[in-house]
């Protein structure tokens, strides 16, 4: 089975799937879709893409599509994969998946009505490194692991989708979701206590970032996100015989394994990639031969876990959009 995706967007991200689909053999970059046909078919020509159309609608409506995936930015995910889902349309949607966990429950709940696979596209939850990480865990190569730390950060400028509440703008929805999913993707202990703090734009969206979790496990976790600078971009899982290093939380590509003392032990290399996306589209592409409606390795209930935790750090810093007061 060739899985038939049609990319909702045109923005970058909506790039780098076509890269992804175009060098994978069982996936076809199918369709794209914009608001502007011209905007389509300029990036249907560029990527070789065989539909374009000038309206979200279209492209769902195409019977042959078999997977839609929304690269548009996350505060226009919510219409978009409603309108989708009510057509019966398997979805996989960016991160953040939502604004907001009242709009993640909603299309969740929809996807439970009416039987229809929905995915977030936490690009990070389907990489190779998650299992090769994991097995160093279980394998005890490091010992108890008692302390988690990640940073990701981008000198990103006065973008609008950083700085304008009406887009979800800042750090935490852009970036900090791939610190904190670092955190939960190698632990799923309970939280005992969180809190954080973060430095705001002029437009009350937060620019940069610190967050402080304490794990009923015994497991501390510190992890930072900014869109003001360039960060090391690094997650270190400490132990009490060793620790490993993974080079960069956004897309892994190698794992340093250290001993006592800090001694070095071997360096693991992830897979050779595509851009990394390949991933989450094979992960859909066997879930819909098998069946199912959500992808074992992100599920609905985590996704809006995730959304949930973000939602309570805004209200902490009192950063909002307008889709909280809906």
């Amino acid at each position: 089975m060739t899985m038939k995706v049609g990319i909702i967007g045109t923005g970058w991200i909506a790039e780098k799937a076509a890269i992804t689909l175009n060098g994978l053999e069982t996936c076809e970059a199918y369709a794209v879709g914009s608001r502007r046909k011209e905007t389509a078919e300029a990036f249907a020509a560029k990527w070789n893409i065989a539909k374009a159309y000038g309206s979200y609608a279209e492209l769902i409506a195409d019977p042959d599509v078999d997977l839609v995936y929304i690269g548009t930015p996350h505060s226009h995910h919510y219409d978009v994969t409603r309108e989708a889902l009510l057509a019966g349309k398997p979805c996989l949607v960016e991160k953040a998946f939502m604004a907001n966990a009242r709009q993640t429950k909603e299309i969740i709940d929809l996807a439970h009505e009416r039987g229809v696979f929905l995915a977030e596209a936490i690009w990070t939850r389907y990489q190779p490194a998650v299992g090769i990480v994991r097995k160093l865990i279980a394998d005890g190569r490091i010992g108890e692991p008692r302390l988690i730390t990640a940073t990701l950060g981008y000198s990103m400028g006065d973008k609008p989708r950083i700085m304008r509440p009406d887009l979800c703008g800042g750090a935490l929805l852009d970036l900090g979701v791939y610190a904190l999913n670092f955190v939960r993707m190698f632990t799923d202990s309970d939280i005992d206590t969180i809190d954080g703090h973060c430095v705001k734009s002029a437009t009350g969206m937060d620019l940069t970032n610190a967050i402080t979790i304490i794990l009923k496990d015994g497991i501390l976790a510190n992890v930072q996100s900014s869109a003001q600078c360039v960060g090391d971009n690094i997650g270190v899982i400490a132990g009490t015989e060793g620790n490993l290093i993974i080079d960069n939380i956004n897309n892994p590509q190698t794992i340093t394994v250290n001993g006592p003392d800090r001694t070095y032990v071997e360096t693991i290399r992830v897979p050779q990639q595509i851009t990394g996306y390949e991933y989450q589209f094979l992960v859909c592409r066997q879930a819909l031969i098998d069946g199912l409606k959500e992808p074992r390795e992100m599920s609905h209930a985590e996704t809006l876990y995730m959304m949930q935790l973000m939602d309570d750090l805004r209200l902490k810093w009192s950063v909002r959009y307008p889709m909280d007061e809906d």
